[in-house]
């Protein structure tokens, strides 16, 4: 199983407009440390699950018939703004999951064209899609949002974002499930106030509580690039680029 990383900024990544900090000012120089919405595309060979749809130029990206499905995290704008060009295209329905937010965004419900929207997945139930176990877990956030855990023939990636901290279930039931890869909300630089997401300090220690042989930090702001200018990280925690691509599935994910 493959997992490219289609974005991995949050709604204040780098190049922030109008701001000349030096993770914005090195984005603009060097467009391969521009962040893009937090997302990801999950290729099993037979299937692929494009996570989260904030990239706007999805009907672009993707020709008719070549996404399974589409998983959502939650309905913010920046998680599934792509989905208002893609549902008016033509060619077969895309399935699509998400958490029970009867409020959803906007008219997406009302009007879904081509998206097929299917009830959500039961939380801490594990869901087949081929030989792809996917299990949703609730997270804190200040809408109705899940994580994923995937099983791909015994091998674990769980994808947790957006969130701040872990709700008790969620924590128990992954402390109980050996991971080999864990990709984390960490939007911001220390902070000692509670928000939407977590800062780094809140990440790795999700990061320590779970010991995945890897961790990846997402949905990073312009500010918690500035912050890894100046600061390290653990040895299996890493900071992906928007289009890098790991392989799960081996002991140790190869990154390309």
């Amino acid at each position: 199983m493959n997992l490219t990383f289609l974005g991995t900024g949050g709604v204040q990544a780098a190049p922030l407009f109008g701001c000349d900090c030096r993770a914005c000012e090195r984005a603009r120089q060097q467009p391969r440390y521009a962040r893009h919405a937090t997302s990801a595309l999950i290729d099993t060979g037979r299937e692929r699950i494009l996570l989260d749809a904030g990239l706007p130029d999805l009907h672009q990206r993707f020709q008719p018939g070549e996404l399974s499905r589409i998983l959502l995290t939650h309905f913010h704008m920046d998680h599934v703004a792509g989905l208002f060009s893609l549902r008016w295209g033509r060619g077969a329905p895309i399935p699509v999951w998400a958490p029970p937010d009867e409020k959803g965004c906007d008219d997406l419900f009302k009007h879904p064209g081509l998206l097929a929207f299917r009830p959500a997945l039961t939380p801490f139930v594990a869901h087949s899609f081929g030989s792809l176990q996917v299990t949703a877990l609730p997270l804190q956030h200040s809408r109705l949002t899940y994580g994923y855990l995937f099983d791909w023939h015994g091998t674990r990636l769980a994808w947790l974002c957006d969130t701040c901290g872990l709700p008790p279930d969620t924590a128990d039931f992954l402390q109980g499930q050996p991971l080999d890869q864990l990709v984390i909300d960490c939007n911001d630089a220390p902070r000692a106030a509670v928000g939407n997401h977590n800062d780094v300090t809140r990440a790795l220690d999700i990061v320590a509580r779970l010991a995945p042989r890897q961790a990846w930090l997402v949905h990073l702001s312009h500010e918690m690039d500035n912050w890894l200018l100046d600061n390290g990280l653990p040895e299996n925690v890493s900071v992906p680029f928007d289009g890098q691509q790991i392989a799960v599935g081996l002991r140790d994910a190869v990154t390309v």
